[in-house]
């Protein structure tokens, strides 16, 4: 393959690109969530970043905050798809409590 720059890459990758119809109500919900997921990951970045791994109550009472929000966008998606948060729940400690009984927590994939 011939070597690229930006340029090419951007001309080349818009013939893929296009516009997608996104009015739909799951959208804001699950664009909120990844934002504040976000965040969460951030602060605790910062964390190790700045002070080796230390919690602080300020840390703490911040990524309460945040958090929050993080909730907030999950139940208001479950509720845009018409899912109930308990189900969602529910189903996790399921799907935990049987890769615990397989021996397969650790490893990578969605179906293990």
């Amino acid at each position: 393959m011939p070597e690229l720059d930006f340029a090419d890459y951007q001309r080349l990758a818009a013939r893929t690109g296009g516009a997608v119809e996104v009015n739909h109500p799951i959208v804001y919900p699950t664009l909120g969530l990844t934002n504040e997921a976000g965040e969460v990951a951030g602060k605790v970045k910062k964390i190790f970043r700045d002070r080796a791994g230390v919690v602080t109550d300020d840390d703490r009472a911040a990524l309460t905050d945040e958090l929050g929000d993080v909730l907030w966008y999950l139940a208001e998606l479950c509720t845009q798809l018409g899912i109930r948060l308990e189900d969602v729940a529910a189903a996790n400690i399921a799907k935990l409590a049987d890769r615990a009984r397989r021996g397969t927590l650790h490893g990578d994939g969605d179906h293990r």
